[in-house]
């Protein structure tokens, strides 16, 4: 054992940013009965920092002024005095950002191309573009509260993995079931942290103390941002897909040793409890199936709502204000 999104129909873009309020956990919702070192984090910062320079470049490719004098752009560019830097019109980009078709040619996913392009790579590209200076900082904030606080706890190798396995599980989910538009955002990972959080809690169950007010905190902000993916113009297949990947790897990357493990006399034999080893066999063999199944449903070119009927109220719940049509 181990020690968002923007959606293009039609030619013209629709933002469906799949920022959330993940990041407002309080830094130490629960404690343990002992005291531990903590690892110095780094990883999460340069992370962040990684985000915001593909930001950069995103928009340096993206170039508004030129696209505007090229083809029929509808509206001014916003932000003109800063040259090539400057973002779509809101119209086309209410989050402050780019066209959906440079975050396109940058690596956002699109289902076609993953199917008959064969461009796999754009399950993990995705997670590093954003649709606009909102949607990254929102993410951005998101990552900094939860991903500091797990990578002091259990350390960069473990975080990462996390992180980039859930955002890589965030885009197969939705890369099934959303084939006519495009998706790009970090949120698939930060679910999966969060989810993370609370597979750390239910199998370190023993060690904690207040853990019960802990895992109801959890459940309750779980919920909430669950329930903002239903809106339109948010991919909650990506953060249904991220947190169920860091679920399931919490139960297998962050198992702590049980009380007394280290210290002498104590007569335990074994370092994890029973319950411990259980859910890490049964993580690792959902994880593989699932994944499995899904790679083979993907690239065969299948689409997911044929299988599922009502899955697509998952992602938008259609109401008489919008058509979830329209936006997804």
């Amino acid at each position: 054992m181990a020690g968002d999104d923007v959606e293009n129909r039609g030619g013209r873009a629709k933002r469906n940013s799949n920022s959330s309020g993940v990041g407002y956990i309080a830094s130490s919702t629960y404690t343990t009965e002992h005291t531990e070192s903590q690892w110095t984090s780094w990883l999460v910062p340069i992370f962040v920092l990684a985000n915001v320079a593909v930001f950069i470049v995103v928009m340096y490719v993206n170039n508004c002024p030129k696209q505007s004098r090229t083809r029929l752009v509808v509206g001014k560019c916003v932000a003109r005095f800063l040259g090539r830097f400057s973002f779509q019109p809101l119209r086309e980009n209410p989050l402050f950002g780019p066209s959906s078709s440079t975050l396109l040619k940058l690596g956002a996913l699109e289902w076609n191309k993953v199917v008959f392009n064969h461009q796999g790579w754009r399950l993990i590209t995705c997670i590093w573009l954003h649709a606009g200076v909102i949607h990254l900082l929102a993410n951005m904030l998101s990552l900094v509260f939860i991903g500091i606080r797990l990578e002091q706890q259990f350390g960069f190798v473990r975080i990462g993995i996390l992180y980039l396995f859930s955002g890589f599980g965030g885009s197969l989910l939705s890369s099934l079931f959303i084939l006519n538009n495009i998706s790009v955002g970090a949120s698939g990972a930060l679910f999966g942290l969060l989810g993370a959080m609370l597979s750390e809690l239910i199998t370190n169950w023993t060690i904690y103390t207040n853990k019960a007010s802990a895992l109801l905190t959890l459940l309750v902000i779980i919920a909430i941002n669950l329930a903002i993916g239903i809106l339109p113009h948010v991919d909650n297949f990506a953060h249904i897909g991220g947190f169920v990947t860091g679920f399931l790897l919490g139960f297998v990357l962050l198992p702590r040793p049980q009380l007394g493990w280290l210290e002498r006399g104590t007569g335990l034999k074994s370092k994890y409890k029973p319950y411990q080893y259980v859910l890490w066999v049964a993580s690792v063999v959902l994880l593989v199936v699932g994944v499995g199944v899904a790679l083979v449903v993907l690239f065969r070119g299948e689409d997911g709502n044929e299988h599922c009927s009502w899955c697509h109220y998952l992602s938008c719940v259609p109401t008489s204000r919008w058509d979830c049509n329209q936006n997804n």
